[in-house]
């Protein structure tokens, strides 16, 4: 899983003179941008005491589409669970300060992006400023101006989080994030795993982020003006902030390319009304819930002609410490030496199985699957001179609304595969391939959206008995834009990559 999130509410606030008058409750909610700066030893009213200018940004994101998974597929303590803040660096043809950090903490106390855009002189005002984060009947008053009342996890009198002890063991540490930006013009991109982890796990107020020079460098004695990231109201649709979140939550069913002497993986999906996933009920009428809680058997006929069977421990499936309901699944190996598999093998290259998926005691039968083949391992998955493979999408639509949540199913065919000759028409099934991935890019650009996420297998396509799929949330995606999906198959030695799969769609309302 690959998720962009886009911000909900941004703004930044300021203390900004103008006209020799501070701008404290200036309100920038619907600016374009979000403006990081510090201006030292500024005059006020001809005095010739140093005053001091600053601005810090403050962002939130809508973490319910994550919640909604937490519930199913979503682990977000398992170590491939990783989030990244992204805001996208502006250049806005006035010098940009170099050599400098940006912190960036999580909010103790929300805001109200506001609806002001005057960033010339400051003049409108609403609830967030530098003095007041929200109004609701009444002005709620940051602790310390400019959001900057800093403390410990749990404290009812901060605006920021500083440090707090979480559940992860680590005892007190920090949990803010810095950056340091060289040239000045990079991008902003930290990763706040703990804090939406937190966040998530109801340790850490949702509330988002505030974001801001380094306190180091707010009380030094120098100018850092202006560091600009485009906000959630830039007309440029791919630079606005997201919340990129990536997750392995692949699921690979080996039945349609098993193989003796290797060890997979069979699963059973089971669903309720409405096709809800349910999970099955013992002869006590109790779920059929975590580790060891089904059995596998696979039947199949000997050369004698007697049936033979091999029985297997079950489980619900799990993604990281998170079960998910319906689904489960059982992993083994069956060996080709094994006498009564060994006769069969000896003339023919497969064996036909039929699976049957009984309660933990044995007393209740759920299902009895399709037969599935189980091959010589004579072959290895990959890529090799001797294959020409072609990719392709099954069910890709051309358009698709901004709330659908499609499954994408590849194709992969090898067109020097043998074709033996017959008089009906013959299904190609598609090649497996464990190692595949796919990315997103903007068919006009070519600006990748969602890189081939290896490191984490974000992007890992899973596999059931009809063969290779992932998973799209049209919602993360640019209204009206075109794209294209590319696909790598990944081996030990290589990454061949295969660009515009099945043509492009487009995100509509």
């Amino acid at each position: 899983m690959y998720r962009r999130l886009n911000a909900i509410s941004d703004t930044y606030i300021t203390d900004k003179i103008i006209s020799d008058k501070r701008k404290k409750e200036a309100n920038v909610g619907q600016a374009s941008t979000l403006d990081i700066f510090k201006l030292y030893n500024v005059t006020n009213s001809g005095s010739a005491s140093e005053v001091v200018e600053l601005s810090r940004a403050l962002i939130k994101f809508d973490l319910s589409e994550l919640r909604q998974l937490t519930g199913s597929i979503l682990d977000y303590s398992h170590q491939s669970f990783k989030c990244h803040l992204k805001l996208f660096d502006v250049y806005h043809g006035n010098p940009t300060p170099s050599n400098f950090k940006i912190e960036v903490f999580p909010l103790s106390r929300s805001f109200s992006e506001g609806i002001g855009y005057d960033v010339k002189n400051f003049g409108d005002t609403d609830s967030s400023n530098f003095i007041t984060a929200s109004y609701s009947d009444v002005p709620t008053l940051w602790f310390g101006q400019g959001a900057n009342k800093k403390g410990l996890l749990g404290s009812d009198d901060i605006d920021i989080i500083s440090s707090g002890n979480l559940s992860d063991g680590n005892g007190l540490q920090n949990l803010f994030i810095e950056q340091t930006f060289e040239s000045g013009t990079e991008d902003l991109v930290v990763d706040v795993t703990k804090i939406v982890s937190a966040t998530l796990s109801g340790q850490l107020p949702d509330h988002g982020f505030r974001i801001s020079l380094s306190s180091s460098l707010e009380n030094d004695d120098y100018t850092y003006f202006v560091k600009r990231f485009a906000s959630s109201n830039c007309s440029d649709e791919t630079k606005k902030p997201k919340l990129l979140v990536k997750y392995n939550d692949t699921i690979q069913n080996h039945v349609s390319d098993f193989y003796f002497d290797l060890s997979g993986s069979v699963f059973l999906r089971s669903f309720g009304r409405s096709g809800n996933p349910k999970n099955l009920l013992s002869s006590s009428y109790q779920e059929a819930t975590g580790s060891d809680s089904i059995i596998l058997k696979l039947i199949t006929t000997g050369s004698s002609g007697a049936l033979i069977t091999s029985s297997f421990v079950g489980s619900q499936h799990s993604i990281g410490n998170m079960f998910v309901t319906g689904v489960y699944s059982s992993s083994f190996a069956l060996s080709s030496y094994e006498s009564e598999y060994a006769s069969l093998l000896k003339i023919s290259s497969s064996i036909s199985f039929e699976p049957m998926w009984l309660s933990a005691d044995g007393t209740v039968a759920y299902h009895t699957g399709s037969l599935f083949k189980m091959k010589k391992l004579n072959k290895q998955s990959f890529i090799n001179v001797n294959q020409r493979l072609v990719i392709n999408t099954i069910n890709l639509r051309s358009t698709y609304k901004q709330d659908d949540s499609p499954i994408i199913r590849i194709h992969v065919d090898d067109m020097l595969r043998k074709v033996v000759s017959s008089k009906i028409p013959i299904k190609r099934n598609s090649l497996i391939f464990t190692n595949l991935y796919y990315s997103i890019r903007d068919s006009m650009t070519n600006r990748v959206l969602v890189p081939f996420g290896t490191e984490t297998n974000s992007t890992q396509l899973s596999v059931d008995e009809k063969g290779m799929y992932f998973k799209l949330y049209m919602s993360d995606f640019d209204l009206g834009k075109s794209y294209s999906i590319d696909i790598m198959i990944k081996d030990t030695n290589s990454e061949d990559v295969f660009t515009d799969v099945g043509g492009a769609f487009v995100v509509i309302k």
